[in-house]
């Protein structure tokens, strides 16, 4: 009884890959995927508002103030630090007088933003900002 070890059925290479895992898994991914993506989209509804092109009848005793984009304050066209500016801030009655914002296009928003942490902090809440009108 001989065992013959050249038998050329059993040698053949089984070239083909068995895909059902991977589409399984797959299949699992995009159920994941699915489910998720609407809550991370999930955005609050909230209605912009529109432009106006009416013309605001500026009193005189309203404060114009003006930031450059390089962060510069303008009180009434004069320069002012920031300290100067918190200081005239709180003397000023904040039921009777708007403050009026013009800010260059390009002004970073972190000057911005100062300048109205400063206002809000005296106590004043009539803040306007001054714009161009669009061109249509």
């Amino acid at each position: 009884m001989a065992i013959d070890f050249n038998d050329q059925e059993d040698d053949d290479i089984i070239a083909s890959i068995n895909t059902t895992p991977l589409v399984d898994v797959m299949l699992v991914l995009l159920i994941i995927f699915l489910i998720t993506i609407p809550v991370v989209v999930h955005t609050h509804r909230v209605v912009l508002p529109k432009e106006s092109t009416t013309k605001e009848v500026i009193a005189p005793q309203d404060i114009n103030l003006a930031i450059t984009n390089q962060g510069q304050v303008y009180w009434q066209d004069q320069p002012i630090s920031e300290s100067l500016l918190t200081t005239k801030l709180k003397t000023i009655d904040p039921k009777l007088i708007h403050i009026l914002i013009r800010a260059d296009e390009h002004t970073p928003y972190h000057f911005i933003r100062s300048v109205l942490h400063q206002c809000r902090s005296a106590g004043i809440e009539k803040i306007e900002f001054i714009t161009e009108p669009a061109h249509h």
